[in-house]
């Protein structure tokens, strides 16, 4: 992804944003920053011009938490559109609506962790690419 535009700027308002979360963000970080099934997740990541709720880098996945603005005026275009973006860098947006967070908390981080990993490779790169594992891993003197 490019830098953004006005790096200063986009990262001192998702800085900004870290200070003033909604309560269903509060509630969702609270679960998030404890690496469910090891994933890490980052919370108002500066991205372009944006900022993502939560992004997990190794499945190149971000979470949105929408409130019932998201549903008004023209904001559900813009979403679409950002979404669009996002998906030409090779990102997934996975929109959660706020009200599912205070129905059931451990079915959307059971959702949002299927999400991460079905999106994961099988396999991570090898440390040392071309070459065999060290002989210590492999149990041997």
């Amino acid at each position: 992804m490019r830098r953004p535009t006005k790096p200063g700027k986009t990262v001192r308002r998702a800085r900004a944003l870290r200070r003033r979360m909604s309560p269903a963000e509060v509630k969702l970080w609270c679960e998030l920053r404890m690496r469910p099934d090891g994933l890490k997740f980052r919370h108002q990541h500066p991205a372009e011009n944006f900022s993502l709720d939560f992004y997990c880098a190794a499945a190149r996945l971000v979470v949105e938490v929408d409130g019932e603005v998201h549903n008004r005026g023209n904001q559900p275009a813009f979403d679409t559109a950002r979404d669009a973006f996002l998906a030409r860098y090779g990102l997934e947006t996975l929109r959660i609506p706020a009200a599912w967070l205070y129905q059931d908390m451990d079915a959307v981080i059971r959702h949002i962790v299927a999400t991460a990993r079905g999106r994961m490779p099988l396999h991570h790169r090898p440390e040392r690419a071309g070459g065999p594992p060290p002989q210590a891993e492999l149990g041997e003197d």
